[in-house]
């Protein structure tokens, strides 16, 4: 089968070729990265949630059993602007480590630049950072980076994007023993997310200690049942008083 595949990684012009086919797969990734996410866009058999993570090698493609343990570096040291995520990729939790870059615009336009996350989701976190908790972050240039070179579209990765950026404008490091999931509002309140229980399972495994979560999401999470410590918060300014005092 011969397919036009745009720039964004769609198959381009009628539906036809994607119609007649029972499987349709893509591969995803930077190539100035090791790292490729298999993704099923179609499947007439199966489940098209799952996906497959593998690593560029000399000898080849080969898979990635535990990518939490890849994607996430340095926990031994503290540094500014980093926080953890539990994320969601398909059926599979994952940790990632988000990055931020908060300095004065230096050209007087600020420049907001991001890398394997949403710039519209972006700007509309720096929004309600500026309305609702009053940082003045509309005069720097903020930049975000997923680690891994993993592009990301789960809601629960707000909280992590939110602390790094006030990580790094503050330059005081987020412990890193905590990682973050929950959904950020536009009233600025933390909101619940899907698969909480494997996201908590996946952060315990290896080796955190708190994880902050939506107060609104306890009612479907037994605390009894995990180790590590669960943190829930209903807004975002309580998660900022219990990380920065």
């Amino acid at each position: 089968m011969i397919g036009h595949i745009t720039k964004d990684g769609a198959i381009a012009g009628p539906k036809v070729l994607e119609h007649m086919v029972d499987c349709v797969l893509q591969f995803e990734g930077d190539r100035n990265h090791v790292f490729r996410i298999l993704r099923s866009t179609k499947n007439r058999f199966g489940s098209t949630n799952e996906l497959g993570i593998f690593e560029m090698k000399m000898t080849g493609l080969e898979e990635v059993s535990n990518p939490s343990d890849v994607l996430i570096t340095n926990r031994n040291q503290e540094l500014s602007g980093v926080a953890i995520a539990a994320s969601m990729e398909g059926l599979r939790p994952m940790l990632i480590e988000t990055q931020a870059l908060v300095s004065s615009a230096v050209y007087g336009t600020p420049q907001r630049s991001s890398t394997g996350f949403n710039l519209r989701r972006l700007s509309m976190l720096l929004a309600v950072l500026e309305k609702r908790c009053g940082f003045k972050l509309g005069m720097k240039d903020v930049f975000l980076n997923m680690a891994g070179g993993i592009k990301v579209d789960d809601p629960a990765i707000d909280l992590a994007v939110i602390c790094s950026i006030l990580s790094s404008s503050e330059d005081i490091p987020v412990d890193s023993n905590y990682c973050f999931a929950a959904e950020v509002g536009l009233s600025g309140e933390l909101r619940p997310v899907t698969r909480l229980d494997q996201r908590i399972s996946e952060a315990e495994k290896l080796g955190f200690d708190k994880i902050f979560i939506s107060e609104f999401a306890m009612k479907g999470v037994s605390a009894q049942n995990f180790d590590i410590e669960i943190v829930p918060a209903s807004k975002i300014e309580e998660i900022f008083s219990h990380l920065f005092g």
